[in-house]
């Protein structure tokens, strides 16, 4: 079906004695002797004013056509003399694909509460808020992939079914083919099931991500993840995409910058190409997004190690709802005092404790810590968290041992530091926090198209 998309036809440098348009009809309006149809594809978030004179073959097809009809208008396209916009179109033929009934269509209001619109999630990228959210969301992982592209990582697809529990967490989906009744008690569990061994959803595509960048050099992967956490916080969901660079010959200061240009680029990238949709989100959502966003680059990003951290936090005279203390993993409070108040800026926290990070993040030679990174930003807190990995077999079966992994479940992983093994690090990136950052949006199930989250699975 040829049409022209509405971001286009706004964008036109002249009149046109033909063009077509397809969309929903966001509002009409009628007068004496003609109509105006707002019109709106989804391209952008500015609408189309469409004029259906009386007398015309579209006038006689506006019977039934509210807000919500999806129809197709053929027509001229002139210079409007109304404010604000610089085109409308005077149709000359209306098609109508499919009508909403007035009564019952839920976006007959101009505002809605997030709580409603989570009910109607099938519908919600309609309106003006979610419309600008989910381009923006579209946008970043392109910056994603251009910033990975320009430095010559290769983008791999790495399983979501696993067999081994990457953070040692165990809050995992487990997957089987097994009838309810022959599951775990029954003789045939697992040995009868699908894979003969317990399977699960991925929390993490990390480990197989290092076995390709011990072999491409740097890879990233993007892709969706997994975690059974019973967690109704803004920040958490059950299923939510990650952003998992890897690459050797890197060390945590390598790590460090490569987790902070990504951060930047993506800043960047928005600012640039989302501006009516940004503007709308300042404006409504999150006073002074855009001006935030713009100081995060131009204030650049701080580090502090993890024992200055909780120094800092410690004298800072903040009345915390949980003291810092060494040796405790920092809380969402502390991260965004540091990001928001302390720094006011991004800020790379490392070298935490063994005592609170997996088995294979790097032993410090203090012995004490290890090469981990969380970069933490205002609004959100943890962005990114990553680390060098621990390259050195003997120290990599020594913190296995230690935390009570299971040595067959990772003999593979075991094999990467038996054949060649190189100093790497990589980190994730929880791509909805970043969609969160760049939107000002406060709960990750309003930056999801379809959320998942304890009791949520309707759509």
């Amino acid at each position: 079906m040829q049409r022209s998309r509405i971001i286009d036809v706004l964008a036109s440098s002249g009149p046109a004695e033909s063009v077509t348009v397809c969309g929903w009809v966001r509002t009409r309006r009628d007068s004496r002797g003609f109509a105006f149809l707002e019109i709106n594809d989804g391209s952008c978030l500015k609408n189309l004013q469409v004029v259906v004179d009386e007398g015309t073959e579209a006038w006689k097809s506006l019977e039934g056509v509210n807000t919500g009809a999806a129809v197709r208008i053929c027509g001229i396209l002139v210079e409007s003399p109304g404010k604000g916009q610089k085109w409308e179109v005077h149709a000359a033929s209306l098609q109508v694909f499919g009508l909403a009934d007035p009564l019952s269509y839920p976006l007959q209001k101009k505002r809605h509460s997030d709580e409603f619109l989570r009910t109607i999630a099938h519908l919600r990228p309609r309106t003006n808020k979610y419309g600008a959210v989910f381009r923006m969301r579209s946008e970043a992982a392109w910056a994603v992939h251009d910033y990975f592209r320009q430095r010559g990582f290769s983008y791999v697809h790495t399983p979501l079914l696993t067999g081994s529990d990457c953070e040692g967490a165990g809050e995992m989906f487990r997957v089987t083919t097994l009838p309810p009744y022959m599951e775990k008690g029954s003789a045939l569990y697992p040995q009868g099931d699908f894979f003969g061994r317990p399977a699960a959803l991925t929390v993490s595509g990390q480990l197989e991500g290092e076995a390709f960048a011990c072999a491409l050099g740097s890879i990233y992967t993007f892709g969706p993840t997994f975690r059974a956490e019973h967690s109704n916080t803004p920040r958490h969901a059950a299923e939510f995409w990650m952003i998992e660079p890897e690459a050797a010959f890197n060390d945590i200061w390598d790590n460090m910058e490569l987790a902070e240009g990504l951060v930047a680029h993506a800043v960047r990238h928005v600012l640039e190409r989302c501006h009516d949709d940004m503007e709308l989100l300042d404006r409504f959502v999150s006073p002074g997004l855009t001006d935030g966003l713009r100081n995060m680059l131009d204030r650049g990003f701080a580090r502090v190690s993890y024992r200055e951290a909780v120094e800092l936090l410690q004298k800072s005279g903040h009345a915390f709802e949980y003291p810092a203390c060494f040796g405790a993993d920092l809380q969402t409070e502390h991260e965004r005092f540091l990001a928001e108040e302390y720094f006011k800026s991004p800020v790379t926290v490392y070298d935490y404790p063994k005592a609170i990070k997996p088995f294979y993040m790097r032993l410090n030679d203090d012995g004490e810590t290890v090469a981990a990174m969380d970069l933490l930003v205002p609004r959100i807190g943890e962005l990114i968290g990553g680390s060098q990995r621990e390259e050195r077999l003997d120290l990599l079966l020594q913190r296995m041992s230690e935390l009570g992994q299971k040595m067959e479940d990772y003999w593979w992983y075991v094999d990467l530091r038996r054949f060649g093994s190189v100093p790497h690090s990589g980190f994730g990136m929880g791509f909805e926090r970043l969609v969160m950052l760049l939107t000002g949006v406060s709960n990750i199930r309003d930056v999801l198209p379809f959320p998942r989250t304890t009791g949520n699975l309707e759509f």
